[in-house]
């Protein structure tokens, strides 16, 4: 059996009575019925049919107790019927978009395990043994990857190849530990109710990436497998938009990770801001035959108010995201917040406050002294920066406490 560019077989395969193919069938998963092949469908008239015709032989040829589900997404060109007749059952999803698709696809599959793949004739609906024996052998995300198996002349944009697929991919293994290769394959296998338990939400491109992060957090047994990709049959230009859609992955691997979206930039910030701030309170500093004085002062009261005010964010976005359920509840995070009561943080806000307010209160009755008429610009800049930086950070703390414990209120 070999597949054409358009996903079309140059012979029909046979079907047996173990597979489920009966477009009429509805209702909840069936017992006994193994795997759902799930195919998004969106105006795929061209490819759809080879497609499942493809995924029909797979099963029959390895008795496979299955099925194959198109989520069409509002198909115009005719898709449903093609699809039906070449023997799949189609679920019209109303709610546009890629992840959303899916996602109406996992809830109408009857399989205990899915494998869902493009229908644009990209991917081997004949060879999906692998993935297959993967979820038999106890995984519950099985994921392809193209960079191992295979990338045929054609099939994949250079802007795709060498810089979005690799960087988003480094990048989702920087943030969460994920021990993915390759972030976008649309081919991947998975545990029927495992992912339905991670509340998928996105309903665009970026659901590929939200189906991976959240399995990695969620600690869900992930494995890996080598897969070509095949140039699309269509004759028509793709759903995806490279930079729209790549921006859209990025934005939510960003929003996923308040560490790395606030805290270590915060960190990094509030630590050199402190080093420089203790450093040119006591005088001037030079450094490679350059002198560094009050305005590098003032820069670095600057990138202590910004990296507390980041790091504030880095807990309220991740308390939020626990009590939403976007995020997994964090022991870590909780053994940190144990001790950080209201009080504790008032009282901290207030001695940074008092700090601040007193250094103020000192230099204006430096400038009493002097009938307030001019100063040393420098002397004050010494001593005010700091005083300024202390009364903000307070103030900061002080509304940031309160917010924390409003995000703690029980609620049902």
């Amino acid at each position: 059996m070999t597949k054409s560019r358009g996903g079309s077989l140059h012979a029909n395969p046979v079907m047996t009575d173990s597979v489920m193919t009966d477009s009429t069938m509805t209702g909840p998963r069936t017992e006994g019925c193994e795997l759902t092949i799930l195919m998004p469908c969106l105006n795929e008239a061209e490819t759809l049919p080879g497609c499942v015709r493809l995924a029909r032989d797979f099963l029959a040829r390895h008795g496979i107790a299955g099925e194959i589900l198109v989520a069409d997404n509002g198909s115009t060109d005719g898709s449903q019927a093609l699809a039906e007749e070449a023997g799949a059952r189609v679920v019209a999803v109303g709610a546009k978009g890629y992840g959303a698709a899916l996602s109406g696809g996992i809830d109408a599959a009857r399989g205990r395990s899915i494998i869902m793949a493009d229908s644009d004739g990209s991917y081997d609906f004949s060879n999906l043994m692998p993935f297959l024996d993967a979820l038999r052998g106890g995984s519950q995300l099985v994921m392809g990857n193209r960079f191992k198996g295979g990338i045929k002349p054609g099939a994949m944009p250079p802007l795709h190849r060498y810089l979005g697929n690799p960087v988003l991919s480094f990048i989702g293994r920087l943030f969460f530990r994920s021990p993915i290769g390759d972030f976008h394959c649309g081919l991947r296998g998975f545990d029927r109710d495992a992912i339905r338990k991670l509340d998928l939400r996105t309903t665009g491109m970026e659901f590929a990436s939200e189906m991976i992060v959240k399995a990695t957090l969620a600690k869900l047994r992930i494995s890996e497998v080598p897969t070509v990709l095949f140039p699309d049959g269509r004759s028509r230009a793709p759903h995806l938009r490279s930079w729209r859609d790549g921006w859209r992955h990025l934005r939510f691997l960003l929003m996923f990770s308040p560490n790395w979206l606030f805290l270590y930039p915060g960190l990094g910030l509030a630590g050199a801001g402190f080093l420089a701030m203790v450093a040119l309170t006591l005088g001037p500093v030079r450094i490679f035959g350059t002198t560094f004085d009050v305005n590098s002062q003032l820069l670095s009261g600057t990138a202590i108010i910004l990296g507390v005010q980041s790091g504030i964010f880095s807990i309220l976005a991740r308390q939020f995201s626990i009590a939403s359920g976007l995020l997994p509840p964090s022991r870590r995070l909780a053994a940190l917040l144990r001790p950080l009561t209201l009080e504790r943080l008032l009282i901290l806000a207030g001695l940074l406050f008092l700090a601040g307010l007193t250094g103020i209160a000192a230099g204006i009755s430096i400038w009493k002294e002097a009938h307030f008429g001019d100063l040393e610009v420098r002397q004050m800049m010494r001593l005010l920066v700091p005083s300024a930086t202390a009364l903000s950070v307070g103030t900061q703390l002080g509304f940031a406490a309160f917010f924390k414990s409003i995000l703690a209120l029980p609620h049902r």
